[in-house]
């Protein structure tokens, strides 16, 4: 009989050798061997081999069946997969329960609580390949990776196919937005049942009415491709991104190497995911050692009004990123308390088609002749604020890896404290051929991360690729966009994003991590873009501060319309965007949401609720607050008359004492919001 031990983490490995009885039951039944529970029992993960010695694993939730046998293992080019013909050599068995601190984030204190089982695997015939497989299980999911250890027999490898597999067991509502379709990330989300899921982006949240939701998705992806999803039925198959255009090589490694992280979140309903750390646990811990630099806050910039076709980032007449419009917005910045002020357009590049592969043409130290980026760093440090630094690659990645370390000694010299990177194409292919999300563009993106902390500067990043969690390991990497944001609203030819929108993207992309979506327009007809308009009432562009989380939040909207509402502006002034706590008051996904983050340190709250196309009447359970302790919330609401469509800017603000177990009760308009400041009173 098998025997097993559980051990404490402490640097000693216990091992568990089997049987030669055992590896041959392994070969005869895929009847499951080994099991793998979370902490608390809830999560249960099964590992077993197939007749044919190929690994699979299966799970449950709550004892119930979440995921269904599924099998594992590697396709290879010029050399034989490893599938079948496996055996167990070893087990290893781990647990731990630590809290670690986010110098920055959504919640300050995260618990790392899991139990883990490693097993070791081989071939039972020539050549003897050994492969790891690492199963771990929290309360809030589990997540597997592979290892390939150095060994004679597996030196240099091509993946042609990572044959990890998702069964899902019951019928699920999926989530997803296509993937290699041609705008990377930036889509509409459609909801349909599981069986219509083609080639899908993760994180891929899938939901129903009896059982848990679940949402797939990976961790610490660096030097491997990104990780699709193909749908067949039931069963879902990871589809790694091709390394280059017409070779089915996905990833080429030399052993000893790791895949990322397969993880599958799971809760009791949707809300439950959105508090889900899993993806950061699995993260190595900050890398950067002192990161006090890295100053979460909130901007200004010259960016709607180019989206509104006001001013151009190219050169001529209606230049954007001229000097005198620059000292505007930092004006504009420091008289209201804002930290930094985004400027694109400012470099040589932006002339011809850019976008389309125009050649290489982006400079990153050289400014248009009408933008002084001398005089306008002087002039922000003189005001207390600093210049965000804009580089536009047109994915041209090859050019920009050229000119890196020059770029950023540029943005470091120039007091550039921060930087916007962007990878704007045509298509899926960087120009030498190269795919956007495959194996190259992750060790690009990941060397762009690591230069811009040697110069002390945090990145935004823009049609990028995914967030796994790596903001723990390398915190400077503080927002990306990698969905379809607030520009759509300016130009896109559907209208705009639709109401629902932001009420689904808290439940999908941002399982992944902050989004910089550029939240705060108050002109939201655009009578400049009569075919579009943003689809929100002005209350609801406010809650977004809180119901999209980033570190670093703009103030997108052009300054004389924030001048136009002073009042419904101070709420954007207020909020803050570094936080001690999160807590889901109530949601459904693409229906509504609505959360609430308290301060950093501090003892204040804010709330952001949001709601579809459809007007709603909502009650938010103040329970959250301290209790013997009154507090003053200030109320920014939908007016009565409120509706995205005929009148968005209609707005009431009101001031009440509240306490601990009180509820806030108001209506929200159709594509209506609320946002609540909750200011602690002195005891």
């Amino acid at each position: 009989m098998m025997r097993t031990m559980n051990r404490r983490i402490t640097g000693r490995s216990l091992s568990v050798l089997h049987s030669a009885a055992l590896l041959c039951f392994c070969h005869a039944t895929a009847a499951v061997e080994y099991r793998l529970a979370s902490p608390s029992g809830d999560i249960t993960l099964e590992f077993g081999l197939t007749e044919s010695g190929q690994p699979s694993y299966s799970a449950k939730y709550d004892g119930q069946a979440a995921i269904d046998r599924s099998l594992l293992g590697f396709d290879f080019r010029r050399a034989a997969d490893l599938v079948d013909g496996m055996v167990v050599e070893q087990v290893d068995r781990s647990s731990a329960d630590t809290t670690w601190e986010q110098p920055w984030g959504e919640q300050r204190l995260i618990r790392d609580h899991y139990n883990e089982m490693r097993l070791t695997l081989s071939e039972s015939a020539a050549p003897a390949r050994r492969m790891e497989l690492v199963f771990r299980a929290y309360d809030d999911g589990i997540a597997f990776r592979y290892r390939l250890p150095e060994q004679e027999n597996l030196d240099r490898v091509e993946i042609l196919d990572e044959l990890s597999e998702f069964n899902l067991s019951g019928d699920y509502s999926a989530w997803w937005t296509p993937a290699l379709a041609g705008e990377k990330y930036e889509y509409l989300t459609r909801n349909t049942p599981l069986e219509q899921v083609e080639l899908v982006h993760t994180p891929l949240t899938l939901t129903r009415e009896r059982g848990p939701a679940l949402a797939i998705h990976e961790a610490v992806l660096k030097d491997y491709a990104t990780m699709n999803l193909r749908g067949e039925g039931h069963s879902l198959k990871a589809a790694l991104v091709p390394i280059h255009k017409g070779s089915p090589v996905k990833v080429e490694a030399r052993t000893p190497f790791s895949t990322p992280w397969r993880t599958v979140q799971m809760a009791d309903s949707e809300t439950g995911l959105i508090t889900s750390y899993l993806t950061l646990n699995l993260n190595e811990p900050n890398k950067l050692g002192d990161v006090s630099w890295v100053h979460p806050g909130k901007y200004v910039g010259i960016w709607w009004e180019l989206h509104l076709e006001k001013g151009t980032w190219h050169s001529g007449p209606k230049h954007g990123a001229t000097t005198e419009n620059t000292k505007k917005y930092i004006d504009f910045a420091a008289q209201n308390g804002f930290d930094g002020v985004l400027v694109e357009g400012w470099n040589r590049g932006w002339d011809g088609e850019w976008w389309n592969h125009g050649g290489g043409a982006f400079r990153f130290t050289e400014a248009y002749p009408d933008y002084d980026v001398d005089a306008l760093s002087r002039y922000a440090s003189d005001r207390g604020v600093y210049l965000i630094g804009h580089h536009e690659t047109g994915a041209e990645t090859d050019n920009y890896e050229r000119q890196l370390e020059e770029a950023y000694d540029f943005l470091q010299q120039h007091g550039m404290k921060a930087v916007k990177t962007g990878y704007v194409e045509t298509g899926e292919l960087l120009t030498n051929n190269n795919y956007h999300h495959g194996q190259r563009f992750v060790q690009h993106a990941g060397k762009v991360t690591r230069t811009a902390a040697e110069h002390k500067v945090m990145v935004v990043a823009h049609e990028t690729v995914k967030d796994t969690g790596e903001r723990r390991t390398y915190p400077n990497l503080v927002s990306r966009e990698v969905a379809r944001g607030q520009e759509y609203n300016a130009w896109a030819e559907d209208g705009g994003n639709p109401p629902n929108h932001t009420t689904i993207i808290p439940f999908t992309r941002m399982l992944a991590g902050p989004m910089d979506f550029t939240p705060g327009i108050f002109d939201l007809t655009l009578p400049s873009r009569p075919d579009n308009q943003v689809n929100t009432t002005l209350a609801k562009q406010l809650a977004l501060y809180v119901v999209i989380y980033s570190p670093v939040q703009m103030a997108a909207d052009l300054p004389e319309n924030y001048r136009k509402y002073p009042d419904a502006f101070q709420f954007i002034k207020d909020v803050a965007v570094d936080w001690e706590t999160t807590r889901v008051l109530s949601g459904d996904i693409g229906q509504h949401v609505a959360i609430a983050r308290q301060v950093r340190g501090g003892e204040d709250w804010f709330v952001g609720a949001i709601t579809n196309e459809k007007a709603r009447d909502v009650a938010l359970d103040l329970d959250f607050l301290d209790t013997g302790r009154s507090y003053t919330a200030t109320i920014y609401r939908d007016g009565e008359k409120a509706d995205y469509r005929a009148n968005p800017e209609s707005y009431v603000i009101e001031s009440r004492r509240v306490n601990a177990g009180d509820k806030i009760r108001t209506r929200l308009a159709p594509g209506g919001g609320m946002a609540i400041r909750l200011a602690a009173e002195s005891k």
